[in-house]
């Protein structure tokens, strides 16, 4: 019987000795990693207030825990029956009323002050030095510089990790589903508004390191603001469950000397003329073909597949619309069809974009309708 006693208890503590022994091999491995469970103070001064608000309170909690345990082991301990103690009979104590009452009073007094301080901080919105808007859509972010230094910047977001490693046919990479093609760039030491938005359904903007996250409504605009004090890249996630896709709605946001971001917006306004400039220019058919396939695998492919084979969205491939009248695709590109998943992509790309993906969607998968879309045409449907 001992022995039988003796295997069942090796059997069941077996797992919990192995669980034991994984998580000690696992905390020695991580050791090196100070804030491997705690909070990270981030890359702001208002992350570090929120950090320091987090450590006062952790704290306070941790002197309370201590104390009310040591009192009531105390109390099991040394007034147990065992020891032959005789129970109290009083039922009202007026003096623990008021001390039960006063002492968790003044505690949380001395939790609100720090707390308030630390909120009153995260919603000071003024004196920022640039305003960004930013616009939730399904599944991208749209980012709008709306200082008269920043006019004519604007850009879409998109998640940049390839389908292969999404389906699992290659390795996947260090920055897996935390990767796009345009990050947001901000200069360091400049207090940063953003206004936060949606096309469409509620989104979230959330970069834990930037010590920012707020909801993206659509038809409303929520204000936060961030001031990085490090160089750098910071990833993020949409925090609200938006659609199938939320989990590719990445966000990078890469801070950068005053100087670097001086450069860069300077060759994004570059970009925004060459665009005004390419708006009246006609291509060839070869010029259209490749452009749109760049934007058709940025933009299309994730609904409606790598080879125009569809998948969420209808195929491409022989589909009646490619092939059909070239006005009604170009009224389905532009501005979407309503209570479905495809979207209104006239503001999302510009008329010479938009003229090469429709270009290439006439002509590649096997539709060969031999059409050519120039940025004229797509302006003067947007028009009429």
């Amino acid at each position: 019987m001992f022995l039988r006693a003796k295997r069942l208890t090796a059997l069941a503590l077996g797992p919990v000795l192995m669980l034991f022994g994984l998580l000690h091999a696992g905390t020695v491995a991580a050791a090196a990693k100070v804030n491997e469970v705690n909070m990270s103070p981030g890359a702001t001064d208002v992350g570090q207030s929120i950090f320091d608000l987090h450590m006062t309170i952790f704290w306070i909690c941790v002197i309370i825990g201590v104390l009310v345990f040591g009192v009531m082991f105390y109390s099991i301990y040394y007034h147990r029956k065992s020891r032959g103690v005789t129970p109290a009979t009083f039922h009202e104590s007026t003096k623990v009323e008021i001390a039960w009452t006063v002492v968790p009073f003044f505690i949380l007094i001395g939790m609100a002050v720090p707390a308030t301080s630390t909120l009153l901080e995260i919603y000071d919105f003024e004196d920022a030095e640039m305003d960004v808007l930013i616009t939730g859509y399904q599944w991208k972010w749209k980012y709008e510089y709306l200082n008269e230094s920043g006019e004519n910047v604007a850009f879409f977001s998109n998640l940049r990790t390839p389908q292969s490693e999404i389906y699992n046919t290659a390795d996947k990479g260090e920055h897996y589903l935390l990767e796009v093609d345009e990050p947001l760039v901000i200069p360091v030491d400049t207090k940063v508004r953003f206004l936060v938005t949606a096309n469409d359904v509620i989104h979230a903007w959330w970069v834990p390191e930037l010590a920012v996250k707020k909801d993206a409504i659509p038809g409303f605009i929520n204000e936060t603001w961030t001031h990085a004090t490090e160089e750098g890249v910071y990833r993020g996630q949409c925090a609200e469950l938006c659609g199938k896709d939320h989990g590719f709605m990445p966000i990078v946001v890469n801070v950068v000397s005053k100087e670097e971001y001086a450069s860069w917006l300077s060759e994004k306004q570059a970009e925004a003329a060459e665009i005004k400039k390419l708006m009246a220019q006609t291509f060839s058919m070869d010029e259209l073909m490749e452009r749109g396939k760049s934007v058709y695998d940025r933009s299309c492919a994730a609904c409606h597949g790598a080879n125009g084979e569809g998948g969420l969205g209808k195929a491409i491939a022989d589909s009646p619309i490619a092939t059909g009248d070239l006005s009604g695709h170009l009224e389905v590109g532009i501005n979407g069809v309503p209570g479905t998943a495809m979207q209104a992509f006239g503001g999302q790309l510009n008329d010479v974009d938009m003229a090469a993906v429709i270009t290439y969607q006439r002509n590649a998968f096997g539709n060969n309708m031999g059409d050519m879309v120039q940025p004229i045409d797509v302006f003067n449907h947007k028009k009429g």
